[in-house]
C-alpha cells in the first residue's frame, strides 16, 4: 500500500470527563476521566488504522506525559515514531455539562521547543525520503517553533516527491500555503484568514478557494464546511459536497477525521472526488461518536453509501 506519515509537533493527552452540571466556585464530582492520545496528525493516523489503512506517526513527547502518550498509542498497536523533547507534552481537558449536554474544551498551549527539537522532527520527516507518498502536517504549533515550519514541511516533501496535507491555522497555514502543497483544508474561518478577510457568502468561497489554487498554493483546497458539507477547489474548477444527516454528540476529531479519510483514499487508488466523499462520512461518522472518539469503520462505510446514493440521485 502507499505509505502515509503523519507529522504532530504538538501532540496531547485528551483527557475527558463528564459532570452533572458546571457551575462556578463549586467543587465539581467529575466521573473517572479517559485518556486518550490526541492532537492533529497522531488523530489522522489513528482514525487511518481504525479505518483499516496504515501510517506512521512521527510526533514530539516529553517527560511524563509524553510517556503516557507513548504508551497509549502502543495499546492501540500504531505505527509510531516519538522524538524527545525535554518539556512536557501538553493535556487538554474536555468536560460534558449533562444538564445542557453541552461541552466544555480547555485546550492547553504546549510545550516550549528549543531549535534542536523541532528540526529533529524535520529530520525524521527527510529521513523518511522516497518511501512516502503522502505527508500530513496537522495541528497546532508549541512555542519556540516557527510559523514556517510546516512550509518547512511542504519543502521537504517536495524534495522527496511526495504530496504534502496540511491542516492547521493561522500565519503557519498561509506560510505553508505560499510555499505550496498538495492540498490545505481549511474552514471557513482559516480560509478567510487565507483571504485576509471574513468570507460573507457562497460566491466568495469560491473565488477565494479558486484564487489559491490559480495561486499554486495548492493543488487542491477542501474547504470544510461542518454540516453543509466541503467545497472541492482544483485547477478543473469547484464542486459542492453535502454531508449526510447525523446525530451529533461531540465534533472533536470531525477534521482529523475527515483528513483521514482522503489520504487514505488517495493513497488505496480512488479519485480526489470519491476521497472528498470518503473523507467527509469519515469527519460523519466521528461527530457520532462521544467524546473525543474518532470515526468508526462501519458508520464511514455505511455514511459513505449514502453520499454516493445521494449524488447520483441529485447529480
Amino acid at each position: 500500500m502507499t505509505k502515509i506519515v503523519t507529522l504532530t509537533i504538538n501532540p496531547t493527552i485528551d483527557r475527558s470527563t463528564y459532570v452533572d452540571r458546571v457551575v462556578p466556585d463549586r467543587k465539581l464530582r467529575c466521573a473517572p476521566p479517559r485518556d486518550e492520545p490526541g492532537g492533529g496528525g497522531v488523530n489522522v493516523s489513528r482514525a487511518i488504522k481504525r479505518l483499516g489503512g496504515q501510517s506512521r506517526a512521527i510526533y514530539a513527547m516529553g517527560g511524563a506525559t509524553g510517556d503516557m502518550l507513548r504508551s497509549l498509542l502502543d495499546a492501540e498497536a500504531l505505527d509510531h515514531q516519538p522524538l524527545a523533547i525535554r518539556d512536557l507534552t501538553r493535556l487538554n481537558l474536555m468536560v460534558l455539562d449533562e444538564s445542557s449536554d453541552r461541552q466544555f474544551r480547555f485546550g492547553m498551549p504546549g510545550p516550549q521547543l528549543d531549535k534542536t527539537e523541532w528540526e529533529r522532527c524535520l529530520d525524521a520527516v527527510a529521513s523518511v525520503g522516497k518511501d512516502v507518498d503522502y505527508i500530513v502536517g496537522s495541528g497546532s504549533l508549541p512555542r519556540g517553533v516557527p510559523d514556517d515550519f510546516y512550509a518547512q514541511v511542504a519543502d521537504l516533501g517536495r524534495e522527496a516527491g511526495a504530496r504534502v496535507i496540511v491542516d492547521t491555522a493561522g500565519e503557519p497555514l498561509r506560510l505553508a500555503a505560499e510555499a505550496g502543497v498538495y492540498m490545505l483544508k481549511p474552514n471557513m474561518r482559516e480560509l478567510g484568514h487565507l483571504a485576509h478577510h471574513d468570507i460573507e457568502d457562497e460566491e466568495e468561497q469560491v473565488a477565494v478557494a479558486e484564487d489559491i489554487v490559480q495561486r499554486g498554493w495548492a493543488e487542491v483546497v477542501m474547504v470544510t464546511l461542518g454540516a453543509a458539507g466541503a467545497l472541492l477547489a482544483t485547477a478543473d474548477g469547484t464542486r459542492r459536497f453535502r454531508a449526510p444527516t447525523v446525530q451529533i454528540h461531540s465534533k472533536i476529531g470531525a477534521g482529523d477525521s475527515t483528513v483521514a479519510g482522503v489520504v487514505l483514499s488517495l493513497a488505496q487508488g480512488k479519485s480526489l472526488e470519491d476521497a472528498v466523499r470518503y473523507g467527509i462520512a469519515a469527519g460523519s461518522a466521528a461527530v457520532m461518536t462521544p467524546g473525543t472518539e474518532l470515526c468508526r469503520k462501519e458508520d464511514t462505510e455505511r455514511l459513505y453509501e449514502r453520499i454516493q446514493s445521494g449524488d447520483k440521485e441529485h447529480s
